[in-house]
């Protein structure tokens, strides 16, 4: 559960040779030096591949993290479907409908950004509220490009106090909440509203914008019984950047062509998450909280599992895909990152060595780079674990 270590072939009779201890210890390396010569032929030592050699076994191990999350892709999107950019929503006298953007439309790009899926959208909004949005959509097979600049807006609405996933599942209850109070839980999935079926987040939201302060009545699914809640919403007041336009980011069935270009799509899609949310805890959006480690992991991995458990064996397996589609790519991003001690620290060394026309870094000053840059990743990954404690 903490990883692996791959040691090459020839790693221990290269520390046996490099090793410059005084001449109490000389016997006992020479010993072992010759030991170990006799046991493989040197030639086949990965110190003594050429560089491009090295650099291609280096290499491997995030390029098939990719792989991995590539051929899961394909085996979620064949089953599940994929929730294709699609305007599933214009709403009158709005930003999207002055824009000229209609339902059905799909949006492929926003400010060069490539919107692969809702999902991506949902995510570019959250961060970008505010921005102006010079937009690529196709109708009809036909591509077109429009401009949207969202509406400020300073709203009183009814909140409950949930926060809750596209499929309607409550992610967290805030404390003191209206939520709360009526006795909703995370991980309870919202089934109906008023006797209403709740498809999608989306649908939740509005409707719960439209309601006037009554109680509500909720069913939820909850361990897999039904639950009637009365929840009574509050009223809010927040600021907001409103569009006019919604994506329910449903599934929909795909070719088999189509498929394998959205696997591709989706595995892009969460390398992209994973790079713009390290550049996210440079600018301060993210911080040590959104970080999780091993023990963190396997409680969102419980958390998913038990919520669709209801929903039948085959919904458990795609959510542990789908899972391990973004734990895979995100491990792929991570160590291909230029630091010391990850594969993108010992590739910087092997292309300064292409650079330098085959002449090395003297091996006992890179691993002492190696060294360090290995002690700080076991601090934070200390950090990290006592904070998904906490």
């Amino acid at each position: 559960p903490f990883g692996g270590s791959c040691m090459m072939l020839g790693d221990e009779f290269m520390e046996a040779q490099t090793d410059e201890d005084e001449d109490e210890q000389a016997d006992e390396k020479d010993g072992k030096a010759k030991t170990l010569e006799e046991e493989y032929d040197a030639d086949r030592a990965f110190s003594n591949k050429s560089v491009w050699s090295r650099i291609a076994i280096i290499a491997a191990g995030p390029l098939f993290n990719f792989l991995l999350a590539l051929i899961l892709s394909i085996i979620m999107i064949g089953v599940d479907g994929y929730d294709l950019c699609t305007v599933d929503k214009v709403y009158d006298n709005s930003p999207a409908q002055e824009a000229g953007l209609a339902e059905g439309d799909t949006i492929l790009k926003i400010n060069g950004d490539k919107m692969s899926c809702s999902r991506e959208y949902s995510f570019y909004r959250y961060y970008n509220a505010a921005k102006t949005m010079n937009i690529t959509y196709e109708r009809d097979g036909q591509k077109y490009t429009t401009q949207l600049t969202p509406q400020y807006t300073k709203l009183s609405s009814y909140k409950m106090g949930v926060v809750i996933e596209p499929d309607c599942t409550i992610q967290s209850v805030t404390k003191d909440s209206p939520a709360e109070a009526g006795g909703m839980q995370a991980k309870d999935i919202i089934l109906s509203v008023d006797g209403i079926a709740m498809e999608n987040s989306t649908q939740f939201t509005e409707y719960l914008n439209r309601s006037t302060g009554e109680t509500l009545s909720v069913v939820v699914s909850r361990n897999g019984n039904q639950v009637t809640l009365a929840v009574t919403p509050q009223l809010v007041e927040q600021e907001s950047y409103y569009t006019g336009l919604a994506s329910y980011g449903e599934y929909v069935k795909l070719s088999p062509a189509q498929t394998i270009v959205c696997a591709f799509k989706e595995v892009g899609y969460w390398i992209e998450i994973v790079i713009e949310s390290l550049g996210m805890m440079f600018t301060g959006q993210v911080g040590i909280n959104d970080l999780t480690g091993p023990v963190g992991t396997v409680s969102v991995m419980s958390s998913v599992v038990e919520s669709s458990k209801p929903a039948g064996t085959v919904a458990v397996l795609m959510t542990l895909f789908s899972l391990a589609i973004m734990i895979s790519a995100n491990l792929g991003v991570m160590n291909l990152l230029p630091l010391p001690a990850l594969d993108g620290g010992r590739l910087v060394f092997l292309l300064l060595e292409v650079i330098r026309r085959g002449k090395r870094i003297d091996p006992e000053k890179e691993g002492m780079v190696h060294f360090v840059g290995l002690m700080l990743l076991m601090a934070l990954m200390l950090v990290v674990m006592l904070n998904d404690f906490r």
